[in-house]
């Protein structure tokens, strides 16, 4: 038996591509066809009569659902005379007609002698129904008085499709699987569908497909689209089918959360058919869903692949919803002359493509595309940080937090924040009165173990879809026009918009600090590793970049760096308008300080600043202790090494971890030392320590684009005996004139008021060159 089960195994697996093949050829072979010979049928938009609706109810044996939920529907139409209330019996042996008759004089009914399943009873109740909107219930589905009038309101845009209701369920205690409040997205190869529970959209808002049995259609649109495929027989996937393809004519469908309905979830067909038969239908459906809707040939390509892979995966770990099984493309193959015809009519229908299609119901997309074009008087910035901003613990925290403190007084900011626990949360309510709106989303870890990705690790780590749902809300809430996304992990929440801003601040160059890791010396394993990522980093950051509108950077070096890999990011990088801090509060005291005394500061989260640490007590600490015994190393920064981790030379150094005002420790002590040997960008402790007044010795790539001349600002050293030499002369001579200097270019240079108007008048100037390639 065991051998014969191995063998049955091996014959599908060899059938496996052979059909998905078979598919693709046919699919191929019928888009050559369309190129030579396909024309497009699109008639004009028309709007609907919005002052009545006809309901439509599609019922199969289903006589205890009718009696128990059409009195609220029956009730509700009943305000207006042209109103009107369809049941189609799906050849029920229940009696159901006979009971519709007796009990419900004023619905009409429609008798049909055999099942056409859920599409094609809908369909004949569409081509009966006499007004202008038509209402799609399911059997189990009961209304709120009011419903009606709030999805009559969402058809006053001629270009509306379908307006689905909001779907409570009747059991408050179930999990709700459906909202109304759809989303599809493509990915590995596929449609993924999914509800959106959200309390904030409490207006009509744009949604991915209109429930089948909870939504208000425009009835010429539907017969237009050929309503309910048949090719989905017997049920699911049919309101998926319809919306994409509405989407796909350009027309818009859209959620209104004021009409309510509850549904007793799979109250028809969880009572009629097995669940492992649902799965099989939809196993099909979704399969035949992508070989109709998707005409890009990217994507079909991309969709066979998965497919044939995903099947071949469910024959040893078994089936899944969420990837193709032999089964389920054997069942899609058996309908492919029909997959075909139907691929045909919808490529007919086709006003906009597949990317497009997918993207304007995502509220960003929705707003850039249809909000009305008006003078933009004043920026509104929807600026997104990865990372904590109270307390700032680290360089990229200060530069964040002191920039929104600005940019707040000029523009109408609103601030999304991610932090790491719930009870970071009430450590930024304070950020609450200084923007337009706050929210503060505990971050979940995202995907960091696929091997197999071309994405770059620290862009998977942060990869959450309910974080770029929120996103898309704010921006068509708000009506955002300028994106300020921080760090290159945030660029992947850029949007290809026509007229709102994508910005990105380039902390450091994400593969440049990889490449530098590179040229250390690291066990072999990690180098493989480290260039692995590198090359994912490279590939990812470049391609992002050139979706951007603009650029920051924090130095000339680092746009220098960039635009050697690519000449046409020289017209967005922008330098000088990110990377400062108010140097009016620190107060400035060259004098007066702890003799022989060094500060290090860093969050130590931040591997480059592990690394200089480790650096300089091995290797640079010995010889300074050893011309002067009495000197000693101050820590100070988030998530301290342990003390057993580092030489502590009799006492020589001490780790006082994290301050609360990190201003303190620069007015204290005599020399700060920055020696960093990896990363990329400018590291903001320089900054406080220059404005503060204390000597500093920095490697150069510590001092990037902060101090190019030894001396002028701070000292500057890259070997062990130099840097050690440079601390030394300092603790002799003071260094108060360099002191003085770096001061003043802090002042001139990098004061955050200063650049933040500078940063004003550059999101002013995308907003016009952009507005004027939109028009």
């Amino acid at each position: 038996m065991k051998l014969l089960r191995f063998l049955w195994a091996v014959l599908q697996a060899c059938l496996t591509p052979i059909i998905a093949l078979l598919a693709f050829l046919a699919v191929m072979l019928s888009d050559v066809l369309w190129a030579a010979f396909g024309r497009k049928k699109i008639v004009p938009s028309t709007s609907p009569d919005r002052t009545a609706a006809s309901v439509v109810i599609p019922n199969w044996n289903g006589r205890d659902l009718l009696e128990k939920y059409l009195p609220s529907v029956v009730e509700a139409m009943s305000g207006n005379p042209r109103n009107e209330v369809i049941v189609v019996d799906n050849g029920s042996e229940d009696g159901s007609a006979e009971f519709l008759h007796q009990n419900f004089p004023t619905v009409r009914i429609i008798a049909l002698e055999k099942n056409l399943g859920f599409g094609g009873g809908s369909n004949t109740g569409f081509k009966a129904a006499t007004n202008d909107v038509v209402v799609l219930l399911n059997s189990d589905m009961r209304v709120a008085p009011d419903f009606l009038a709030p999805l009559l309101e969402g058809f006053s845009d001629p270009d509306v499709f379908a307006v689905s209701c909001q779907i409570l369920f009747t059991d408050p205690n179930k999990v709700r699987e459906e909202t109304g409040l759809t989303q599809v997205w493509w990915e590995d190869g596929a449609f993924r569908v999914a509800h959106r529970m959200d309390d904030q959209v409490t207006g009509l808002f744009p949604c991915s497909y209109p429930g089948g049995g909870s939504s208000a259609f425009d009835r010429r649109k539907f017969l237009e689209l050929g309503g309910f495929d048949e090719l989905l027989r017997p049920f699911y996937g049919e309101d998926t089918d319809l919306g994409y393809l509405a989407w796909k004519r350009g027309w818009k469908v859209l959620y209104q959360p004021a009409s309510l309905v509850w549904h007793e979830h799979r109250g028809t067909i969880g009572k009629k058919f097995s669940q492992a038969y649902i799965d099989s239908i939809l196993q099909k459906n979704f399969l035949l869903l992508c070989w109709k809707n998707i005409h890009e040939t990217r994507l079909i390509a991309e969709h066979f692949l998965f497919a044939c892979g995903g099947a071949m995966v469910s024959l040893f770990a078994g089936n899944s919803r969420e990837r193709a099984s032999l089964a389920g493309l054997w069942k899609a193959l058996l309908q492919i002359p029909e997959a075909l015809s139907s691929r045909w009519r919808a490529r007919q229908l086709a006003a906009v493509s597949d990317q497009e299609a997918l993207s304007r119901p995502l509220g960003g997309y929705f707003y850039d595309r249809f909000a009305p074009q008006v003078k933009e008087d004043s920026p509104r910035v929807l600026f997104l940080s990865p990372y904590p901003l109270e307390p700032p613990v680290h360089g990229g925290a200060v530069f964040m937090n002191q920039t929104i403190r600005e940019l707040a007084k000029s523009v109408e900011l609103h601030l999304v924040v991610l932090v790491d626990t719930p009870s970071q949360v009430i450590e930024h309510e304070s950020l609450r009165d200084l923007c337009a709106s706050l929210q503060i989303v505990v971050r979940l870890p995202g995907d960091t173990h696929s091997v197999g990705s071309i994405r770059p690790r620290a862009v998977r780590e942060f990869f959450r879809r309910d974080l770029e749902w929120l996103l898309h809300r704010t921006i068509f809430s708000e009506q955002i026009n300028v994106l300020q996304l921080e760090y290159t992990n945030m660029g992947q929440y850029a949007g290809n918009y026509h007229r709102i801003i994508n910005c990105v601040f380039e902390h450091d160059v994400y593969f440049q600090s990889i490449e530098r890791q590179l040229e250390k010396s690291i066990p072999l394993v990690q180098k493989l590793k480290t260039s692995l990522e590198y090359l994912r980093a490279f590939r990812w950051e470049i391609k992002m970049l050139q979706h951007m509108d603009r650029i920051q950077v924090c130095t000339i070096e680092n746009g220098d760096y960039l635009k050697s890999f690519d000449k046409s990011l020289s017209r967005k990088i922008d330098f000088g308008l990110r990377a400062g801090i108010d140097s009016s509060r620190y107060d400035f005291q060259p004098m007066g300080r702890q003799p022989e005394t060094m500060l290090f500061v860093g969050s130590f989260r931040h591997l480059p600043n592990a690394e200089a640490l480790t650096w300089f007590a091995e290797k640079v600490m010995p010889e300074i202790l050893r011309q002067r015994p009495q000197a000693k190393l101050i820590i100070v920064g988030a998530a301290p090494p342990p003390s057993h981790s580092l030489p502590t030379y009799g006492g020589s150094i001490e780790i006082h971890g994290f301050a609360e005002d990190i201003r303190a420790p620069f007015r204290e002590y005599s020399v700060f030392i920055c020696p960093i040997l990896t990363g990329s960008g400018v590291r903001v402790k320089l900054l406080e320590a220059f404005a503060s007044g204390i000597p500093v010795v920095s490697t150069r790539i510590g001092a990037e684009g902060l101090a190019r001349v030894d001396g002028e600002f701070c000292s500057l050293a890259d070997t062990p005996e130099e840097f050690a030499r440079k601390v030394i002369a300092l603790f002799e001579k003071g260094g108060q004139e360099m002191a003085i200097r770096a001061r003043q270019e802090v002042e001139n240079n990098w004061d955050i008021p200063t650049i933040t108007r500078r940063l004003v008048d550059s999101y002013y100037k995308a907003i016009q060159e952009k507005s004027l390639h939109s028009d």
